[in-house]
């Protein structure tokens, strides 16, 4: 089985403080970008974005221009800042995934950043005759409405002034969540990409418990608002969308690029 992630509690305050470490993720990553390029390509099929919390569009800037290189027609969810789980853009996001499945004949694979990995959820629980995998960044996606979010407390407070004041949690408890309340799971393939020094989203929420014939949990090293940027996790992107559509296979680092994969993400690692 994929499993969820054993922490408990909140992220560290080390690890919130270490968030800063998105600087140093967005500079290095054109050092990188060489590398990059020597990852698979795909069959063209649709990709939609969806940005974390707080993001929009223009967050998901170096996400989409890799993925287009890596010949992806990739759209992104076209409703600006993400403001909070929302039931009117969440039903906004599913016709989208609709629409592209009806115009292109393809069926779309979804990555949500943080936040935006819930809207895709919802997306490819609504819809998932039309949704190809779905890739998440570091999403909330097992957040339990019963014991409330447990993500940064610096983040809930945002939240409650910006998007709602009961927080994050209120949202899930509407008629329409009910799918991600009883945290049911679409029936395609699922990669949710985490960190453990994740200083907004703890581990356990960022990941699932899941059949791993189409779901798994992929560890990787960095920031949580560096997560869009972040070269580890753009090559692992690149490899679960290189996939063949019917013949997804759990993540397999492997070759020299695997061997910095596990040096990057063992558990003696502590950050």
């Amino acid at each position: 089985m994929a499993t969820q992630h054993p922490h408990t509690g909140h992220p560290s305050p080390l690890h919130s403080w270490l968030e800063m470490r998105v600087f140093n993720e967005i500079a290095t990553l054109p050092m990188a970008w060489p590398m990059l390029m020597q990852t698979p390509k795909g069959d063209g099929h649709p990709v939609l974005l969806s940005p974390g919390f707080m993001g929009d569009e223009g967050s998901l800037f170096a996400l989409k221009r890799f993925l287009e290189s890596r010949d992806y027609e990739v759209h992104t969810w076209g409703m600006g800042r993400n403001v909070g789980f929302k039931t009117r853009h969440a039903q906004a996001l599913e016709q989208k995934i609709r629409h592209l499945h009806h115009h292109t004949g393809r069926k779309v694979s979804l990555i949500g950043w943080s936040l935006g990995g819930l809207f895709s959820l919802y997306g490819a629980l609504e819809a998932p005759e039309c949704v190809r995998q779905l890739i998440t960044l570091g999403s909330p996606v097992t957040m339990d409405p019963e014991h409330g979010s447990q993500s940064a407390p610096f983040v809930r407070k945002l939240y409650r002034i910006i998007a709602h004041p009961m927080g994050p949690s209120v949202h899930l408890m509407q008629p329409r969540s009910k799918k991600l309340r009883n945290r049911q799971l679409p029936p395609v393939p699922i990669s949710c990409l985490y960190s453990i020094s994740d200083g907004v989203v703890p581990a356990q929420e960022a990941t699932i418990t899941g059949d791993p014939s189409h779901c798994e949990n992929i560890r990787v090293y960095g920031s949580h608002v560096g997560l869009g940027f972040n070269a580890m996790v753009l090559a692992i992107v690149a490899d679960r969308l290189a996939q063949p559509e019917g013949g997804w296979k759990p993540f397999e680092p492997s070759g020299v690029n695997g061997m910095l994969y596990r040096m990057a993400t063992h558990d003696t690692v502590l950050i």
